[in-house]
């Protein structure tokens, strides 16, 4: 029987927090602020509690600027981010990304719960999420008309595609009634509406001014959606359950605009999405190394002047490294510049729009050649049927001559005397009718009424 693997302290350490890292990459954790301290580095140490536990955390220098106000003890806070360990001594804490003041309490308890039940359901899965249309030809907006949101969604989509048509669908988007109205708003644009894409639209505001979309009806409703929707209520910094029920989740109502709707700019956004994430990878790492230095010279104090030394050294490198990512990504942008501009220029659309010009022209000409054609051809007919009616029987009748011809079922035409005998029936076709007559007297030629000729046979 194998015998069980021995750890050394530091294996079982790592692995613990290889474990923690993965199974929670990213968590919001509700709690009360106590024990805060802010050392000489200007990181925030502090523990987070409730009545029955407790969780240390840090809230880095550099994640400082998104406060807006400073951290005090005995403060209900909503703290977003990750869980590591600080190997030295075994202590699991929270890297703090933001600290929000405002969601804190019963209502945000009461979003987690609802937001986890939902998410135990499969409403939020990916596998459920609807695709959205690449060139939406109608939009409706589920808003209150008179909010800036709307206005603000408007100008950007009539600025990125103008020819993409829009409306608004007015709802209440704040207040007791207003998830049941926009819930209600879903499944009539569903069943009579005629577009493409939804978009729920609201400004920002408070945890309660936004609780209309994180009510269970509402989340339900957008689950139930045959058409794909967006959900574009309050700023970046703001989650509703309505976010997570949602095919897309747009920061603000002008960034869903530019989201749903092409336009040139795509490539700029994807360049400063591209920075966001380098930015924050490298900011992890050096928060990692910052927070490794600072327990380092609290656990260390004899040795405060090579820490500060260190300390230099990596603000230098810090310096450094956000340079050459400055410089990195400056040479990317100019690199996707140039990349824009050679697809600008061969854009199929333009060379669609020539190609319909030359197939224009092209219809043009053949029209023009056609009808010179017909009126050649008409003028050639006009000359043969001159020429048919000048030879034509009919009318040389009608110059006062006739047809002469045997009378009966033959009816030989006569041209010359010798063709019939005296007493000989014949027909005299004129220009209008005909005589039956009898020949009395037949002869070779008479030049005048009366006159005989020299055959002349009675």
């Amino acid at each position: 029987m194998d015998s069980p693997r021995i750890f050394t302290v530091s294996e079982l350490t790592a692995s613990i927090r290889g474990l923690l890292e993965t199974q929670f990459p990213f968590v919001s954790v509700a709690g009360e602020i106590s024990n805060l301290r802010q050392p000489y580095s200007g990181h925030f140490y502090f523990t987070l509690k409730d009545d029955r536990a407790q969780i240390k955390a840090v809230l880095f220098k550099m994640q400082q600027r998104y406060l807006s106000d400073r951290p005090v003890d005995g403060q209900q806070v909503v703290c977003r981010g990750r869980l590591s360990v600080y190997e030295p001594r075994g202590d699991y804490q929270l890297i703090v990304d933001t600290l929000d003041f405002h969601g804190a309490g019963a209502m945000q308890l009461a979003f987690e719960n609802l937001k986890k039940r939902l998410a135990t359901e499969g409403l939020f899965a990916e596998d459920r999420k609807k695709p959205l249309p690449l060139m939406p030809e109608h939009i409706t907006l589920v808003t209150s008309p008179n909010g800036a949101a709307v206005h603000d969604f408007i100008r950007v989509a009539r600025s990125r595609c103008p020819q993409t048509g829009l409306a608004v669908y007015p709802v209440a988007v704040q207040g007791e009634q207003a998830a049941g109205e926009i819930a209600a708003a879903i499944v009539d644009i569903n069943t009579h509406g005629h577009t493409d894409l939804i978009v729920l639209c609201r400004g920002g505001g408070s945890l309660e001014d936004l609780w209309a979309f994180n009510e269970e009806k509402l989340a339900r409703a957008i689950a139930a959606s045959r058409l794909p929707i967006v959900s574009a209520v309050g700023h970046e910094i703001d989650f509703t359950i309505a976010d997570f029920a949602a095919d897309l989740r747009a920061p603000t109502p002008s960034a869903a605009a530019e989201l749903i709707l092409p336009d040139s700019r795509a490539l700029a956004l994807q360049v400063n999405q591209l920075r966001g994430r380098l930015y924050r990878t490298m900011s992890a790492r050096l928060e990692r190394y910052a927070s490794r230095t600072a327990m380092y010279r609290q656990q260390l104090g004899i040795m405060r002047r090579p820490l500060e030394q260190m300390l230099l050294q990596l603000d230098h490198s810090a310096g450094a490294m956000e340079r050459a990512v400055r410089n990195r990504l400056a040479a990317e942008q100019e690199r996707l510049a140039q990349a824009a501009g050679r697809l600008r220029r061969q854009n199929p659309l333009v060379l669609l729009q020539l190609r319909g010009r030359q197939l224009v022209e092209q219809q043009r000409r053949l029209r023009h050649a056609a009808a010179i054609f017909l009126e050649n051809r008409d003028k050639s007919l006009a000359r043969i049927a001159g020429v048919l009616d000048a030879v034509s029987p009919l009318s040389t009748l009608a110059r006062g001559y006739s047809i002469v011809r045997k009378a009966g079922d033959g009816g030989e035409i006569i041209t010359d005397y010798n063709q019939v005998e005296k007493n000989s029936r014949i027909e005299v076709i004129l220009q209008r009718g005909y005589l039956e007559c009898t020949v009395e007297k037949t002869g070779e030629k008479r030049t005048r009424p009366g006159e005989k000729t020299g055959g002349d046979r009675e």
